[in-house]
This record gives C-alpha cells, sequence and structure tokens, in this order.
C-alpha cells in the first residue's frame, strides 16, 4: 500500500472519530438561560475574531501563492495554498467545538465530575484528531497528486509548500491569538484583581468574556495550528531525507508512523477516565492515555522497521515524555519551584517576579540537555535520517498531546461559566479541579510544542543543508558569512518577542482604559447595571488583528533577506543561531510565566493570606508579567524557527 493510501485511510478513520465526538458533545444539552447566554457570547466574540484574521489572512495567502507561482512553480503555489487551507480549517473546528463545550462542560459538573471530564476532554480531543487526520490526509493527497504529474524528486520540492502554507498560518494564528488573550487577561486582572479586588470570573469586570475568547483564540486555535506546522514539518523533512538517504521505503516510513500514532491516540483518548475529583486522580486518568499512546505507538512501529530506525523513533517518543515532566516539575503548584515563587510573594511584588525568573531561567537546564542527547543518540543510531524519525516519532503522538492541551481551555472557560451563570460553589469547585489539571497539561503541551519544535527545525536545517550542497564540515568560527547569520539568528526571537510583548502591553492598556470607564460607573460595581462586554472583547479583536503584522512579517522577510543578499552559509547560520537562543528563551518563557501562574493559584487556594491579600496582588502582578511569555511571545518563538527554516528550504534553489 502506498502512502498516498495510508495517510488518507489512518486520516478518515481519525475523522469519522472526529464526528463521534462531535455528535457526543453535542448530546449534553445546555438547560439554563444564563449559561446559554454567556456561552453564546464567547462564542460569537471567538468567531468573530476568526473571521477578521482569516479576511486577512486569505488576502496575504492568495498574494504569496502567486509570487510562489511565478518564481517555484504551480506545484509549490499549490501545496502551498492546501497547507494553509487545512492549518486554518483545523483550528477553526477546533475552536467551534472548544465554544460550545465549555457551557455544557459547566452544567455537566454541577452532576458529575466524572461526566464533565468526558466532555471537556472530548472537545479537546477534536482539536488534537482533527489536526493530526487532516495533517495526514493533506500532505497524502496532496503528494499524490504532485507526484501523478511532477514526479517524485519534483514532488518532494514542491511538498515543502505545504509546510509553508501551514506554517505562515501557524505563525499569524499564534501571535494575534497570544496578543488577544494575553491583553484580555492582563486588563481583565489589573484593574479586577488588583486595583478593585473583586473575583476573578466576576460577572461585574467587563473584560471577563474578552479573556474566556482569549482562552480559545489562543490556547486552542493558535496552539492547533502551531503543532498542525510541527507535525507536518517533520513529516516532510523525514519524506526527503528518507528518499535520499534510504529510497522509496524511506520516504513512506514517516507517514506509517504518523498513522500508527494516530490510530494509538485515538485508543488512548478512550482510556481518559477518572473516578473522583481529586487533582491527583484526574491528573492519572489524564497521563493512562497518553503513556498508553506512546506504548501503542512503540508496539506498532517495532513491526514495520529496522531495529536502528525504531529506536530513533523511541528516542523521540522518550525525548517527550521527559520534557513534559521536567515542564510539570517546574511549572506544577505540587512541587517546591513553583511554592518557592508563592512564598516569595508574601514579600512583595518584585520578590515574587526574580523568583519566577530564576525559576524559568533554571528550567533550561534539563530540556536542552535531553533535546542534545536526543541529538546525538539519533544521529548515532541512524545518522541524520535518525534525526528526522526522531522529531516524527516525538510528534507521533500529537492527537492525544494536543488533546490534552485544547482540553485546558474548555475546562477553565467552563470554570468562568459557572461562577457568571450561579451554577453554585459545589459546581465551580470541580471546574476548579478541572481547571488546575488543564493548567498542568497546558504547560506540559507548551513544553512539548517547544521540544518538538527545536527537533523539527533541526530535522528542516539538516535537509536545507543537503539540498544546497553546504558541507556541514566546513562551518568555522572563521568563516564571517556563518558567524554573521549565526549572529544575527541568535537576535531574532530577541527583536521578535519584544515586538509581541509591546504588542500584549499596547492592547492590554487600551483594554485596562475601557474596564476603568466602566468601572466609574457605579452601578456595574454594584452588580446593578450591565457591563459592555462586546467593547471589551471589540477592542481586542482589532488590536490584535493589527498588532500580528509586524512581528509576522520580521519572521518571514528576515530570513529572505539573509538568503538573497548573503547567500547560503550565512542563512545557514541564521537558522542555527534561532534554533538555539530560541528553544532557550521558549523554556525559558514558558516555564516562568507556568511557575508565576500556579503561584498565584497557591495563594488563591488560601495559603499566604489568601484571596484578597497583599501576597495574592504580589503574585497577580507577577502572573500579569508571566502571561505573555507563556502565552505570546514563548509559544510563537516555535513558529518563529520552524518558519524561518521552512522558507530557507523555499528558496534553497533560488540562492
Amino acid at each position: 500500500m502506498d502512502l498516498t493510501a495510508i495517510s488518507i485511510i489512518s486520516g478518515l478513520i481519525g475523522l469519522f472519530y472526529v464526528v463521534y465526538l462531535l455528535m457526543f458533545v453535542s448530546s449534553h444539552k445546555i438547560k439554563k438561560e444564563r449559561t446559554r447566554k454567556i456561552t453564546n457570547l464567547i462564542h460569537i466574540g471567538a468567531m468573530a475574531y476568526l473571521k477578521s484574521q482569516y479576511t486577512l489572512l486569505s488576502i496575504f495567502v492568495i498574494i504569496v501563492a502567486m509570487i510562489l507561482w511565478i518564481f517555484s512553480g504551480w506545484g509549490m503555489s499549490l501545496a502551498f495554498t492546501i497547507g494553509a487551507f487545512l492549518s486554518a480549517i483545523s483550528g477553526y473546528l477546533g475552536m467551534t467545538t472548544a465554544t460550545s463545550a465549555n457551557g455544557r462542560t459547566a452544567e455537566t459538573a454541577s452532576v458529575s465530575i466524572k461526566k464533565a471530564l468526558k466532555v471537556a476532554f472530548s472537545s479537546g480531543s477534536v482539536t488534537g484528531i482533527t489536526v493530526a487526520s487532516l495533517g495526514l490526509i493533506g500532505l497524502g493527497l496532496t503528494f499524490g497528486y504532485l507526484n501523478a504529474y511532477m514526479g517524485i524528486k519534483a514532488s518532494l520540492e514542491s511538498i515543502i509548500g505545504f509546510g509553508f502554507g501551514a506554517s505562515t498560518v501557524a505563525l499569524f494564528a499564534r501571535v494575534g491569538g497570544g496578543i488577544y488573550t494575553k491583553a484580555a487577561d492582563v486588563g481583565a486582572d489589573l484593574v479586577g484583581k488588583v486595583e478593585t479586588g473583586i473575583p476573578e470570573d466576576d460577572p461585574r469586570n467587563p473584560a471577563v468574556i474578552a479573556d474566556n475568547v482569549g482562552d480559545n483564540v489562543g490556547d486552542i486555535a493558535g496552539m492547533g495550528a502551531d503543532l498542525f506546522e510541527s507535525y507536518v514539518d517533520s513529516i516532510i523533512a523525514a519524506m526527503i531525507l528518507g528518499f535520499y538517504v534510504i529510497g522509496y521505503s524511506g520516504l513512506s516510513l514517516p507517514i506509517k508512523i504518523a498513522s500508527i500514532g494516530l490510530l494509538s491516540s485515538i485508543i488512548g483518548t478512550r482510556l481518559v477516565k477518572t473516578k473522583s475529583s481529586r487533582i491527583k486522580d484526574l491528573l492519572w486518568g489524564l497521563r493512562i492515555g497518553s503513556i498508553s499512546t506512546i506504548l501503542l505507538t512503540l508496539i506498532g512501529t517495532f513491526f514495520i522497521m529496522d531495529l536502528n530506525l525504531f529506536l530513533a523513533v523511541t528516542i523521540g517518543c522518550i525525548t517527550g515524555l521527559l520534557i513534559g515532566f521536567s515542564t510539570e516539575y517546574y511549572t506544577s503548584p505540587n512541587y517546591s519551584n513553583t511554592k518557592f515563587v508563592a512564598k516569595a510573594a508574601k514579600d512583595g511584588a518584585g520578590i515574587n517576579v526574580i523568583a519566577g525568573l530564576s525559576v524559568g531561567m533554571k528550567s533550561t537546564i534539563a530540556p536542552v540537555l535531553v533535546v542534545a542527547a536526543a541529538l546525538l543518540l539519533a544521529t548515532y543510531v541512524a545518522g541524520i535520517y535518525g534525526v528526522a524519525i526522531a522529531a516524527v516519532g516525538m510528534l507521533a503522538t500529537l492527537g492525544i498531546t494536543l488533546s490534552s492541551d485544547a482540553y485546558g481551555p474548555v475546562a477553565d472557560n467552563a470554570g468562568g461559566i459557572a461562577k457568571m451563570a450561579g451554577l453554585g460553589a459545589k459546581t465551580r469547585k470541580k471546574t476548579d479541579a478541572l481547571d488546575a489539571i488543564g493548567n498542568t497539561t497546558a504547560a506540559v503541551s507548551k513544553g512539548f510544542a517547544i521540544g518538538s519544535a527545536a527537533l523539527t527545525a533541526l530535522a528542516l536545517l539538516i535537509v536545507f543543508i543537503q539540498k544546497t550542497g553546504l558541507n556541514a564540515s566546513e562551518f568555522t568560527i572563521a568563516d564571517p558569512l556563518i558567524v554573521a547569520g549565526l549572529i544575527i539568528g541568535a537576535m531574532m526571537p530577541f527583536a521578535f518577542s519584544s515586538s509581541i510583548m509591546e504588542s500584549v502591553g499596547k492592547t492590554a492598556e487600551k483594554i485596562v482604559e475601557e474596564v476603568r470607564r466602566q468601572f466609574r460607573k457605579k452601578k456595574i460595581l454594584k452588580g446593578k447595571g450591565k457591563p459592555d462586554y462586546e467593547r471589551c472583547v471589540g477592542i481586542a479583536s482589532k488590536h490584535a488583528i493589527k498588532e500580528m503584522i509586524y512581528p509576522g512579517l520580521l519572521a518571514i522577510i528576515t530570513p529572505l533577506l539573509i538568503g538573497f543578499l548573503l547567500g547560503p552559509k550565512a542563512l545557514a547560520g541564521l537558522l542555527m543561531g534561532a534554533t538555539a537562543t530560541g528553544f532557550v528563551v521558549a523554556v525559558f518563557m514558558a516555564n516562568a510565566g507556568g511557575s508565576w501562574d500556579n503561584a498565584k493559584k497557591i495563594i488563591e487556594r488560601g495559603s499566604y493570606g489568601g484571596p484578597g491579600s497583599a501576597a495574592h496582588k504580589s503574585a497577580v502582578i507577577g502572573d500579569t508579567v508571566g502571561d505573555p511569555l507563556k502565552d505570546s511571545s514563548g509559544p510563537s518563538l516555535n513558529i518563529l524557527i520552524k518558519l524561518m527554516s521552512i522558507i530557507a528550504l523555499v528558496i534553497s534553489s533560488m540562492i
């Protein structure tokens, strides 16, 4: 059976399962009018944002597709368009489901936390399985069609466009969504919790709906597009290297690994369940699904390849697990690092910020050593092809990993809806337990995304070196072109992150001003007036769309300028510098932000004075610093290093 048939069959199985999940989620009807109204507000806000973003993106995609047709041929142009379209569809389906499942989860929690977990995780699974399924179907159909008209070698050149399209949509989805979600969150927290002293998700706060919308556009549509890009880019890199290293079997092997991983993920999602509302039991329920998926993937791949390549797949899977465990250790409220950050809040916001920075910096050590070891071991057991196969192995279980991540915003929204709809303290306690697990899975998924981005970027760099005929052994510190590219590449994550942080700050400032304006109407704070939620949603949407343009263009234009002005050596240096610093900075940002967030939650559960105390206000400020780090700049760096690598491949034959 050829790779096109394998990818289509496995992808269709995944989509049939997605239909089943959609029917299951839809079967839980929202009964209370207040719950339905709030759910609709979040859904309408999220869809309005997505419509505005996709309208702008569609114009950009059409322009780039025309340019590619002129300079690289119709094959790459077609592949680019399909990759962009499927990436956008993945985000749309995931977010549509999530924004209809959050209210259902809230009301189901009032009956049973076991059923609420099932609804929320089923919604998250729609995103996870859809991304993997559409990635496989899209790659299989596109390559099969191109191969029928162009032959294998020309098709492999053109299929790079598929990854470019996915990367382009992912970049703007991640950057725009990150700006939206954190600007709304920061605005809601600073005025609501710090200045006014009202609780989180209080219906009097005009920014709470925008905050809930942001969770979806950033952590579902954004993360979905991010991992769709990593998924297809890793497969494309392994297909190209495999064909040139071991022939046709190397071309189809990545598709087989990904197909086995998808089917294993489907089984893994069925194993996620819980018997109690204890956080430890809920977390273990999710872990059962993830560990089972990895084991099933390894068992399945053992029978389709030789031992060396199987070891490379195993290295990739273990790398993902270890990075996940490391992330949890540094961000979970159950471990000493985050407890240290929470305790520091007693002595003021400055000490809390310093503690979070130290934890974030320290947290980079383990992931860097793990990825370095994976690179060395994969190369030792299977050569340069082993690195690409390790990346595919790590991302083969994307279905379950992304399901766990997309579950988080649904649980978070459910808690907010339970509060705003007045579903009672018992229901809110159950949704808080689900949300606490969602915070952990989100942090672990961010670590997974960062680690997979590093391995994928390394695989793409190897393909670039092969395609341009560069001799890697001649890369020395004495070559000014390489050093120049290296230094510029090392700077890029900082320039890129700075522009996003600035955008979050400017957008948050607008929301803060609007919330303060509405709070000056005393009736709103007394609960007798209705806040204008739609106005905050509109501000966040308008400014996020506007502010995403500059960092997006920065990521696209820089490798083009370096490649055409300085040549392939400097461009290879750029990719190396950006990958090295981008990986480390992204880990630092994600873990520092995660630790600040959970430190705040430790205090909100009653420690060090509890909600409203001086320590709590300090922790909220620390969390405000960490929000754009972990949910805006940090995750966007994953896409930066992959997008620059894929652009380098697109122009490799022209420089």
